[in-house]
């Protein structure tokens, strides 16, 4: 019990001294987050939506030729950024540059190598889960498209993506969570992130462990919060558990098959309806018309 009571004093300790640098720190880590995950969907998209443009053998050469050259690309391009880590793609992309022009071409600014490096990767992994989200709507969805004079764009867009895009809402949400953790290694780059004021706090007083503690408590409140945060996004892209019929339709209203939840039908002797009508015919009488 000891040990947790001096942990706390060690953790609010460091707290007092630089909760400043540490906020800053998630503050970085939280902008690198959200601006690389929105550019990595970006390219995703694109990639996802190229990969599944539909071409048979009654198409031109030209297109087919194309089409499959733009398949190889985005499939060298996926299993690359997918295979090796986000640390080595960092090393070769911001020091690769100038090595390979002999120092004539380099970064100005380890801001904009860091969101480059962390967007390329995300879009490797979002291709796959928007081709897989695109394949995975009913193909009945776009034969009746194309039924009623729909282009292959009109139906991605008006069709097929807005379904596609809610099914691959969670994994846009991970890829968020993991983009908060995994801009950790770019400290390799010099990028002053959470992770990096860490290694700066414990290179001055050599306290790693409550620092440390510090930095996993940050990354879960972050992390936790998204997760509520897009969950409740994802129920509102549901929408309502039930739906109200329109009460506008004369024959349905007739017919008496509409039931409203709460008032029954106009025709029920327990909706409000009927109880105010009863008492206008004993308040008032009703003519022969009416009868």
């Amino acid at each position: 019990m000891n040990v947790f009571v001096k942990l706390g004093q060690d953790m609010v300790k460091l707290w007092s001294h630089y909760w400043v640098n540490y906020l800053r720190g998630m503050g970085s880590t939280l902008v690198l987050a959200l601006v690389a995950t929105a550019i990595g969907c970006v390219i995703g998209l694109v990639c996802g939506i190229l990969n599944t443009i539909p071409y048979g053998p009654n198409d031109p050469a030209p297109k087919r030729f194309l089409l499959k050259l733009v398949r190889v690309i985005v499939r060298v391009y996926v299993e690359v950024f997918r295979g090796t880590p986000m640390v080595l793609q960092a090393v070769f992309i911001y020091y690769g540059l100038p090595y390979f022009t002999n120092s004539s071409v380099h970064w100005h600014s380890v801001w904009a190598a860091a969101i480059l490096i962390v967007s390329i990767n995300t879009g490797a992994y979002m291709a796959e889960s928007v081709r897989g989200g695109i394949i995975s709507i009913d193909p009945g969805q776009t034969e009746g498209a194309k039924a009623i004079g729909m282009n292959h764009f009109q139906t991605m867009v008006n069709v097929i993506l807005p379904q596609a895009l809610r099914n691959i809402m969670p994994q846009i949400g991970n890829n968020f969570i993991i983009n908060v953790k995994d801009t950790s290694v770019m400290f390799i780059i010099s990028f002053t992130e959470f992770f990096a004021f860490h290694r700066y706090i414990t290179g001055v007083n050599n306290m790693y462990f409550p620092s440390a503690a510090i930095e996993m408590l940050g990354y879960l409140t972050v992390t936790l919060s998204a997760s509520f945060l897009l969950r409740w996004l994802e129920r509102r892209m549901d929408g309502a558990d039930s739906y109200e019929l329109v009460e506008g339709d004369p024959l349905v209203m007739t017919a008496g098959t509409y039931s409203h939840p709460d008032k029954g039908t106009p025709f029920d002797e327990r909706s409000k309806e009927f109880r105010d009508r009863t008492s206008q015919d004993l308040k008032f009488g009703r003519t022969r018309g009416e009868r």
